[in-house]
């Protein structure tokens, strides 16, 4: 079987990596295109995923996410013609891949965690064969997309399937000059452009702020150049020059912070506690998390308190680790499984 796989954004390296790798190791051909946005091609080379860079971000704005996909998904549609033919496509949430996949009538799969991005599974859920999403996300809230009958549903997060092979290497204590006696922090930002104006602003400012004033071992993971160079002026924290090993350095940290996610949810299969800073509509697997408390919602500065964390005893979270090979089972249901 030849496979075509998709990766528009950071996280999704993170997902297809072990599924790539499975696929290989079963005697599939992988063939990976992959958009120059965030950390995505970054992570490729990190990872060693061979891959084809078509594309970049083209903005916020609807009327450019509009004119990205349809650049895109033509600049991928002329990519496969001349590198396939192809048995299946695989996207995470790339509406790219999936206009693609249907033009050239190639079946395909997509798969995604968060439920309210509406514009974005409407495209999706209706063009795609199979649509994979975690059982805490109640089918009903995918209805409007057209998805349920073609729901392949898998049990825990996503994260514990995609780190199931993981062990955190220490090597990213040195590399970013870090004490393990000492408490770390690690905060990633919000998906907006511009931090400067939030200091002190809002809540995710103000706890910015208190760590920057408190002195202590602060890693910051800005999304975009203009965030590291206004979190550069602002002086205090630790910015890594580039793609690092973000687990390790999530496993080893006491506390994570995040407006984003995924990350949020690999603290929360690491063990690490975590306070999740997302000020829009919550999904299902956010709510699931807070409701058990693995998760914390970040309502008051004041909650944020900087500690060294117990390791391995209660309070630092059992992992949960999850065999991929399912996950990748879903995936292939538009071609009859694996």
């Amino acid at each position: 079987m030849r496979v075509w796989i998709d990766l528009t954004n950071s996280p999704h390296v993170l997902v297809m990596r072990p599924i790539i790798e499975l696929l290989r190791a079963d005697g599939h051909e992988v063939r990976v295109t992959a958009r120059d946005f965030a950390q995505t091609l970054q992570l490729c080379a990190r990872f060693q995923i061979d891959h084809t860079a078509i594309g970049h971000h083209r903005g916020e704005k609807l009327s450019a996410k509009a004119a990205g996909l349809a650049q895109r998904s033509g600049a991928l549609v002329r990519w496969a013609r001349r590198n396939g033919p192809f048995d299946l496509a695989l996207g995470h949430g790339s509406n790219d891949v999936t206009v693609a996949a249907a033009l050239l009538r190639i079946p395909c799969a997509t798969t995604f965690d968060y439920e309210w991005a509406t514009v974005q599974h409407t495209v999706n859920c209706r063009l795609a064969q199979a649509v994979v999403v975690p059982e805490a996300i109640p089918p009903e809230r995918l209805a409007r997309y057209g998805a349920v009958p073609k729901l392949g549903r898998y049990a825990g997060l996503k994260e514990e399937y995609y780190l199931a092979d993981f062990e955190p290497d220490p090597a990213i204590l040195d590399e970013l000059g870090l004490d393990d006696a000492e408490p770390i922090v690690v905060v990633r930002t919000p998906p907006e452009v511009s931090l400067y104006h939030r200091f002190e602003a809002d809540r995710f400012g103000a706890v910015l702020t208190q760590l920057r004033d408190g002195g202590g071992q602060t890693v910051v993971l800005p999304r975009t150049p203009a965030q590291r160079e206004q979190l550069r002026e602002a002086g205090g924290f630790i910015l890594p020059e580039r793609a690092i090993d973000a687990q390790s350095l999530i496993a080893y940290a006491d506390l994570m912070i995040s407006a984003g996610g995924t990350m949020n949810r690999e603290a929360v299969a690491l063990g690490t506690p975590v306070f999740t800073s997302f000020e829009g509509r919550l999904g299902a697997v956010d709510e699931q998390l807070i409701a058990a408390g693995r998760l914390r919602r970040l309502t008051d500065p004041a909650e944020v308190v900087v500690a060294k964390r117990p390791r391995g005893e209660e309070g630092a979270g059992e992992r949960v680790r999850r065999d991929p090979r399912a996950f990748a089972r879903l995936l292939a249901a538009p071609v009859g499984g694996l």
